[in-house]
């Protein structure tokens, strides 16, 4: 990107200050200027802020991600056959459906080249959970990203230094300037990252409530169509989807436990609700890969795969190829357990009728599961497992959650923690609905599951 203008900084920022609308190339001065420390992160600061404050607007917000986006390698991937396309979540408690869909997705012929990040405050992140398998590596260089793409249709790697170094820049002042709630501000740092990894298409899992970033549904689905703009400006077909995190996805929560809640579900064993979305989200990447005629035609082939086991040796592959030891996939009792496993018991019986998910995910932060700051090691033995979700019926004194720790002095916090993260009542509530809206280029729509019925 080409761009010699040279602005008077204030004066941008007293524009965006004042709601005014910045030009593509203003945006683009203020983020190349920073980028190359012409600009002082106070002046930046002030400037996130004002956006903050005052909102972008969608070719703003366009003009941000592509200042962001070629501030670095932008990978070239015409290459390798095929579509490329990556699925994108905006994360929760539980969410290890990354781990199950990509293997599912490249099992069926569409090459994934995923990028993923680290967890942070109560969300897990889809790296820490790669490497909690023995010797399996998330840092590679670009070359070897693309030769494992190559060979295997799939790679699973951490943004490096060469991608979108702006964002990563920014993405550190936004935590200590309280600007990171900004729906334009959080769009573009997700499809910076996303637009440079070489992808044609994207799916994205735009996730609400008490477990979710974004706790209303409404701020999720401005989220959504934002991502979805943003995508679309740059050419690539994208399609969110909104889905439900009143409580954790699946039944384990830290990160072993999700590999190995994941191993389950690649071998047709997995909890309804993370295959309800797997297949759904892995259906979608499918049909904009171009393998399948549908949505609906993707979901079957997705079904399929995990059927004839071929999503399963397509995982064992990846892990192999990343200097994972595979024999901890194909035998996973052979992992080593926690020093404390611990029951959580239920103060009453009736039904499960509420669960804070976010209460929930900071209990796994203590258990050491979690980062409270991003240097902060994990443990990935750590975690909780549920027996019970929202609607289950309990008995008092029946346990509904067991924690898994090396730390002895946070147990009897974390099991006060999970005790008090649950509500039980004398009846049974309504069901959560797990999808509701499905963002694309024709706008909002009302999903209805009867799509995945027929699969």
């Amino acid at each position: 990107m080409t761009n010699h203008q040279t602005f008077n900084t204030v004066s941008l920022i007293r524009k965006k200050r004042d709601g005014n609308t910045l030009t593509k190339e203003e945006i683009q001065y203020l983020i190349k200027a920073y980028t190359d420390d012409k600009i002082p992160d106070y002046q930046i600061s002030a400037f996130l802020m004002a956006s903050f404050l005052n909102g972008l607007n969608t070719e703003e917000a366009a003009a941000l991600t592509e200042s962001m986006l070629h501030s670095g390698v932008v990978v070239d991937l015409s290459d390798i056959p095929g579509k490329k396309v990556d699925k994108h979540s905006t994360g929760g408690v539980g969410d290890k459906l990354s781990l199950i869909l990509a293997p599912i997705v490249a099992a069926c012929g569409v090459p994934v080249p995923m990028i993923s990040g680290r967890g942070l405050g109560h969300t897990g992140g889809t790296l820490d959970k790669l490497e909690s398998i023995p010797g399996f590596t998330v840092d590679v260089t670009l070359d070897r990203y693309k030769e494992i793409l190559q060979k295997q249709n799939l790679v699973l790697v951490g943004q490096t230094e060469e991608i979108a170094p702006a964002d990563k820049r920014l993405y550190s002042l936004r935590d200590v300037t309280a600007t990171v709630e900004s729906i334009p501000l959080i769009a573009g740092s997700i499809m910076s990252k996303k637009l440079a990894e070489g992808i044609d298409a994207l799916v994205l899992d735009v996730k609400f409530g008490s477990g979710a970033f974004m706790k209303k549904h409404e701020d999720a689905q401005k989220l959504a169509e934002t991502l979805v703009g943003i995508g679309e400006q740059f050419g690539k077909k994208t399609i969110a989807y909104l889905t439900n995190m009143e409580q954790p996805l699946g039944y384990a929560v830290g990160n072993w436990l999700e590999v190995r809640e994941s191993i389950d579900c690649l071998k047709g064993n997995g909890p309804d609700d993370v295959m309800e979305i797997t297949h759904l989200l892995a259906g979608t990447m499918i049909f904009l890969g171009g393998k399948a005629e549908s949505v609906e035609e993707g979901i079957q082939m997705s079904h399929r795969a995990i059927k004839d086991g071929s999503a399963f040796q397509k995982w064992i592959d990846i892990v192999e190829e990343q200097g994972g030891d595979t024999d901890v996939i194909k035998n996973p009792d052979s992992y080593p357990e926690a020093d404390f496993i611990e029951p959580v018991t239920a103060s009453a019986s009736g039904y499960i009728s509420e669960m804070d998910a976010f209460a929930m995910g900071m209990v796994s932060v203590e258990l050491g599961a979690g980062r409270k700051a991003k240097e902060d090691d994990v443990d990935p033995r750590a975690g909780f497992i549920l027996h019970k979700k929202i609607g289950d019926p309990i008995e008092k004194g029946e346990t509904f959650a067991t924690l898994y720790t090396n730390k002895k002095q946070m147990i009897d916090a974390a099991k006060n923690g999970m005790a008090d993260a649950v509500t039980i009542k004398s009846i049974k509530p309504k069901p959560l609905r797990q999808i509701t809206h499905r963002v694309d280029n024709s706008g909002i729509h009302e999903f209805h599951v009867q799509t995945l019925r027929n699969s």
